[in-house]
């Protein structure tokens, strides 16, 4: 069982949908009369996402970006590689970006400005979880659900080797589940 591998619930499924909702509540306030086109960052934010998106009363697109600095490990590599590029054009659009954690910065830093070079109206970061501790590259965060500690996460769509997005909660994971201290 999934849980057997949870040290401790951070957030619970609860927690989640009330921070949400207030998250869409501040977008809806900042875009008010405007339309919005969410990005999700795939994998991780795609549950984010659609329970964001659900709670936004507001008029607003999707599209899907799929960017790695990870590979198949815990930490990132610093290396970013973009591995499926958005469907629609964002000229003139008003983009939040959408991820699951912000800890290094790598990858959103080289995100956000390779969106910046395509001319949307304007750029903001929205993501669940902050990791303030282990950042290395500065990002300007707009909208963050939570900050957390340096802890390996998982649950509401991130994942450890694929497993554990199904969970309702976000947790950390036992660190000899993922070889960790």
């Amino acid at each position: 069982m999934l849980d057997n591998d949870i040290q401790e619930i951070l957030f619970t499924e609860e927690q989640l949908k009330n921070r949400v909702a207030e998250i869409a509540r501040q977008i809806e306030a900042d875009y008010a009369g405007k339309e919005v086109m969410l990005i999700s960052v795939l994998r991780g934010s795609f549950i984010f996402m659609a329970d964001l998106c659900r709670a936004i009363r507001l008029p607003c697109t999707l599209d899907f970006m799929s960017v790695s600095s990870y590979g198949a490990g815990t930490t990132s590599s610093g290396q970013v590689q973009i591995t499926k590029d958005l469907s629609e054009d964002i000229t003139g659009r008003h983009v939040i970006v959408v991820e699951d954690i912000l800890d290094s910065g790598n990858t959103l830093s080289y995100l956000l400005n390779i969106l910046e070079h395509r001319r949307p109206a304007s750029v903001r970061l929205c993501t669940l979880l902050d990791k303030p501790e282990r950042r290395v590259k500065p990002v300007e965060l707009h909208y963050a659900g939570f900050t957390i500690p340096d802890a390996f996460v998982v649950g509401y769509g991130l994942d450890y080797a694929e497993k554990y997005r199904n969970l309702p909660y976000i947790g950390i994971l036992k660190p000899e589940v993922y070889g960790g201290k």
